[in-house]
């Protein structure tokens, strides 16, 4: 599980709304030192290279990274396959981030007492703040190449107390019939983002994760259609020699990458395509799409009783759909921007709370005979996100994002329009003294605020908006 996830709170619901914006003065930090920068560790040990061959700033890809990754984690040379290795080389690589941070949210309902009295007597709102020094999981990468064109990757992975999954585990035949065209993987796996959230440069609760890729309406229970998690499934990609047209195409599990069959018998399609183009001395530019589609289950067999459900037993399925376009600019050597736009939609069923009764999200069944509410309607939303990046050197980056998501239909009618609304920034800075084919470590400097609407305690007649906000200052590092 990338860092930022061990921070990720499923339910938005708790976060949001009106905060003046701030601002951040970035520490100083050196900029004099010559050391040269070279490539992470695993890889880097096999090949030699300077880590900027492959990165923009780690572990964020730049174009010739996102070749090599194409590629099965091969540069199609004779060092590719394991026999031409020295045996002692083992291609493993752990991260782990120690962090001091401070997170503030406001408006948090808290119960008020009167004096002499052992028992809330009332309850009011005030804001919350919370500092202090602490860790991130811990991550085990392991890939490469089994032999020619037969590659793999396995990530265990830690939250900060230490109880471990498997983030990603999948293996891949590449350039079968000798082309790059067609490539097949099988596992549990990244889906094909071009801004890809496991190798995001952020790192605070909010900030570390893509508010577009984890988007649930206010009591929505769908939590299938989370682009940013791990997926189940199949996934054939291909991409023309110089990597600049790429497609993908990925069959998966409805399941957010649970293992063991819990939710039933439904399928997710998850697709990508995208060009890329030279623009001489601005840089490769790339433009492309995503569009995911599928179905969840809304209904759940039982067993003793209307909460006793029989994990696995999900039917009644209904449909969910996300699509948008990305794009990559580069404006010359040091500066370059991304962006990504989402249209979301599920069906009612999901937006009237049905879906997820394994994690608990949902408390309603959909069994035979349910009808939904009169006027419910599909929820949809829209959202943007900025991502501009200033490549000061290869060992020192700026980062910035502004990410917004507004619901254009609520699936209660009577639900306030802007209900679940999102409004995000996020800047930062990482600075890397060193890297080296043995080990990186980056300074790293972030700020996040948050802003959502309508999700607080009710005053009155009216939800409150809260905002949260996170200073994070810490040590990220691998080996």
């Amino acid at each position: 599980m990338r860092v930022s996830k061990r921070f990720h709170l499923r339910s938005l619901s708790q976060f949001a709304s009106s905060f003046a914006a701030v601002a951040l003065v970035l520490a100083s930090v050196v900029l004099t030192c010559s050391q040269p920068a070279n490539a992470l560790p695993a890889f880097a040990r096999k090949y030699g290279l300077r880590c900027s061959a492959c990165h923009e700033s780690w572990p964020m890809l730049n174009y010739f990274g996102q070749k090599f990754k194409d590629n099965g984690y091969q540069l199609m040379n004779d060092r590719d396959s394991p026999i031409w290795q020295n045996p002692s080389y083992w291609p493993v690589t752990f991260r782990i981030t120690p962090i001091w941070h401070r997170v503030s949210t406001g408006k948090v309902l808290v119960d008020t007492y009167s004096a002499g009295n052992a028992t809330p007597t009332g309850s009011a709102v005030q804001r919350l703040t919370t500092n202090g020094f602490d860790l991130s999981g811990l991550d085990f990468h392991t890939g490469g190449v089994l032999e020619k064109n037969f590659s793999f990757y396995v990530l265990p992975s830690s939250d900060p107390t230490a109880s471990f999954h498997f983030e990603t585990v999948m293996a891949r035949l590449d350039n079968l019939f000798g082309s790059p065209w067609l490539n097949v993987k099988l596992g549990k796996f990244e889906l094909d983002n071009l801004l890809s959230e496991k190798r995001i440069l952020t790192l605070t609760g909010n900030g570390g994760i893509y508010q577009l890729y984890h988007f649930i309406p206010v009591g929505d229970g769908n939590i299938f259609g989370q682009m940013g998690d791990n997926q189940l499934g199949l996934e054939v990609m291909g991409h023309s020699w110089d990597d600049r047209t790429r497609y993908s195409a990925s069959l998966l599990s409805s399941s957010d990458g649970t293992v063991g069959l819990p939710y039933g018998n439904a399928y997710t399609g998850f697709f990508t395509g995208s060009q890329a183009f030279d623009t001489g001395r601005l840089g490769v530019q790339r433009l492309g799409f995503y569009a995911m589609a599928g179905e969840a289950p809304t209904t759940w067999l039982t067993s003793g009783g209307a909460n006793s459900y029989i994990a696995g037993s999900g039917i009644g399925n209904k449909s969910f759909s996300r699509e948008g376009f990305v794009g990559q600019f580069y404006f010359g050597q040091h500066i370059d921007l991304q962006v990504v736009t989402q249209h979301g939609s599920d069906s009612a069923w999901f937006g009237q709370g049905y879906g997820d009764v394994i994690d608990g999200v949902s408390t309603v069944n959909n069994t035979t005979g349910t009808t939904l509410p009169g006027g419910s309607r599909n929820p949809t939303w829209n959202g943007v996100l900025f991502e501009p990046h200033y490549v000061y050197s290869p060992q020192l980056i700026f980062i910035g994002r502004f990410e917004t998501i507004r619901m254009s239909q609520q699936s209660t009618p009577t639900n306030p329009s802007n209900l679940g609304n999102i409004t995000t920034y996020t800047v930062g800075y990482r600075y890397n003294p060193f890297m080296t084919s043995r080990a990186g470590f980056a300074w790293h400097n972030e700020y996040n605020w948050l802003h959502q609407d309508g999700t607080g305690p009710t005053l009155g007649l009216a939800s409150a908006n809260i905002n949260t906000s996170e200073l994070l200052l810490g040590f990220d590092f691998d080996f």
